[in-house]
């Protein structure tokens, strides 16, 4: 906490240098990491993330106009400014504002509100930007937060996190909702298994002898800039529709690969049997999907598939369905092996962690070849077990590694990654670092930090 009320210090000079005044509060958004359970959330499965100490931090002032005045400490993100009361928010730019503007409008729309107050607003984060630790997900919680304060309403912490994953979707990207569920039911010292419909939270007690490391590939991938991820929940949504062709359900209404298991009542091991009955591996075209679906193309482009994802023109369903419902059973194997506790924990974790990551390479296909060299760094550095975590195609590995073996583990790394290659190494206090789970959403007012 000092380092944190450094910053809130820090962030107030700042913010009276740019307004000429003093904010009335402050609210932190933590990022965070997945440490099981990838591309499965957006299917309706369980995810087990944590948060990580890294955060959005935004510092506000309420002001009579009803103008919303936005600035980032980060000189690469320009001010910006628009009324309260006419948000546009442009999904062909994901430019940083947006993200604040998604959980304004959120909020505003949730309440049904017009009229509103502007504000003045000073945004400092540090956590790296599209490194997948979900820096775009807690400025869009920051937002929410900020605008409910502002407005003097409450909300429940899960309300909060079903609003803003449900906002976040205004810049173009069809997330599941674990990201804002964690940035605001995360509790300091435990891991949560996230389930979803109805959205709840399980504390997971961690192993006390292996830490868990974040490694920057230092490839960008951000969600709302490219169509990789919108397919990739696209591919799952018509695997499922196929799946429940397969098996006599009423297709069309269904979404989510988790709805075919539940109303099939089977186990994810007989689904994934099912896969291998129903569907083929080799790539199915929009003319043999609709051909088994029974409906045009001009139905499966207007009706099905999403405005970025209507020109796509070869999809796996095989290959996602595999994925995600192989990946639904490692997140329920893990949480059972952190609650029984054999000798062996941290070799059988990180096992999991190792079959996730081949899944993501070869199944959900979301890695890169840097991801992919990084996993293969840390496993011979020392680590019991690693894997690409957030969206993938770039972004962080999260790796799981004895304690005893972590001081040789970050110095290979940092050897064999960073320092035999061009990449940023001025970067590396944000590119390489052990973690453990951090708290969640907060409010500051100003007399706390005084």
């Amino acid at each position: 906490m000092p380092i944190l009320f450094d910053r809130l210090l820090k962030l107030k000079e700042m913010f009276n240098s740019k307004f000429g005044s003093i904010p009335k509060f402050y609210v932190r958004a933590p990022g965070r990491v997945n440490i099981i359970g990838e591309h499965i959330d957006y299917c309706g499965y369980s995810v087990l993330p944590m948060a990580v100490e890294q955060d959005m931090l935004i510092a506000v002032e309420p002001v009579k106009t009803q103008t919303l005045q936005l600035a980032n400490t980060n000189p690469l993100y320009p001010d910006f400014s628009t009324s309260a009361n006419n948000i546009q928010i442009d999904k062909t730019k994901p430019l940083w504002h947006n993200y604040f503007l998604c959980g304004f409008k959120g909020i505003q729309e949730h309440f049904g509100l017009s009229n509103l107050t502007g504000m003045n607003c000073l945004v400092d984060g540090n956590i790296p930007p599209s490194s997948g630790l979900s820096s775009s997900s807690a400025l869009v919680c920051c937002a929410g937060l900020v605008t409910l304060t502002v407005l003097g309403m409450n909300l429940s912490k899960v309300e909060l996190a079903e609003i803003c994953a449900k906002s976040e979707r205004y810049i173009g990207t069809e997330g599941g909702g674990m990201d804002q569920s964690i940035s605001f039911l995360a509790e300091e010292g435990t891991a949560k298994l996230i389930e979803f419909s109805p959205l709840r939270a399980t504390d997971v007690k961690l192993p006390s002898g292996a830490v868990f490391v974040i490694a920057n590939s230092c490839v960008e991938m951000n969600k709302a800039a490219t169509s990789h991820f919108n397919i990739r929940v696209m591919e799952c949504r018509l695997a499922a529709k196929l799946l429940a062709k397969y098996r006599g359900l009423q297709w069309d209404k269904v979404l989510r690969l988790e709805e075919v298991q539940a109303k099939l009542g089977v186990s994810l091991e007989e689904m994934l049997g099912i896969t291998e009955d129903a569907l083929h591996p080799e790539p199915y075209s929009p003319e043999e999907v609709c051909k088994c679906l029974g409906i045009s193309l001009q139905e499966l482009q207007t009706q099905i598939l999403s405005p970025k994802t209507q020109d796509v023109l070869v999809f796996k369903p095989y290959q996602r369905a595999k994925h995600v419902y192989s990946e639904a059973a490692r997140v329920l194997r893990f949480k059972k092996i952190c609650e029984e506790a054999p000798d062996n924990t941290v070799q059988l974790l990180g096992e999991l962690m190792n079959q996730s990551h081949a899944s993501c390479r070869d199944l959900c296909e979301c890695s890169c070849p840097e991801l992919d060299q990084l996993v293969d760094i840390c496993r011979k550095s020392g680590a019991q077990g690693s894997r690409l975590t957030g969206a993938g195609w770039g972004g962080c590995t999260v790796s799981l590694v004895p304690a005893d073996k972590l001081t040789n583990f970050l110095a290979n790394v940092h050897e064999a990654y960073y320092q035999r290659s061009d990449r940023n190494v001025t970067l590396e206090k944000q590119s390489l670092f052990a973690t453990k789970p951090g708290g969640g959403a907060l409010v500051f007012l100003e007399a706390q930090i005084m």
